[in-house]
């Protein structure tokens, strides 16, 4: 596995590699493994991802394995314990957002039936293949990250730029960005 070659981002860490070979660009239709992308998407920002891996196990026993419907009627002694938490980012604003969107995320549900089948129809419910030759050609947002960016703020999520959605849809698979000579191109 490591003569592979690999998107030019992930060389960092053994960590690193892995989210890139198992995870990122793989179509991800769960409900509950996408409000967990959205969450540690959501932390993320203005940080560097590897940051958010590294912590990817203290988020999920913090956050009770980002139980949405737990999280949507966390308590103002929840809020504040994970303020204290160490092991994840304590980021005021961040945290209180993980509420708001989770209760966001209950309400699209019930809209449409589940979060998967709204974040999808964006794209038909296929996965959007670009052909980057290099990382210089992966965009940080494109015109459908800032559709999708707006549509989720008029319906009340927090941190959910256009660079933000973009990372979820790649780490999601809703595109793949996998570089030309990527052992994980067409998998």
């Amino acid at each position: 596995m490591e003569n592979k070659i690999r998107c030019g981002w992930c060389s960092a860490s053994d960590l690193y590699k892995k989210y890139h070979d198992e995870e990122w660009g793989v179509p991800v239709y769960d409900d509950a493994s996408l409000f967990e992308f959205l969450i540690l998407e959501t932390f993320q920002a203005g940080l560097s991802w590897i940051t958010i891996l590294n912590k990817r196990e203290n988020f999920r026993i913090a956050f009770d394995h980002f139980d949405y419907k737990k999280i949507a009627n966390y308590p103002e002694d929840k809020i504040e314990s994970l303020l204290e938490d160490t092991g994840i980012i304590r980021n005021k604003l961040k945290i209180r957002s993980a509420v708001t969107n989770a209760q966001a995320f209950i309400k699209i549900q019930e809209e449409f039936g589940s979060f998967s089948d709204y974040i999808w129809k964006f794209t038909d419910g296929k996965p959007i293949i670009n052909t980057p030759k290099t990382l210089k050609d992966v965009p940080a947002t494109t015109p459908l990250s800032d559709e999708i960016s707006k549509d989720l703020k008029k319906r009340g999520f927090k941190f959910v730029g256009s660079t933000v959605i973009y990372a979820h849809m790649q780490a999601t698979g809703m595109v793949n960005d996998h570089v030309e000579d990527c052992w994980t191109r067409n998998r």
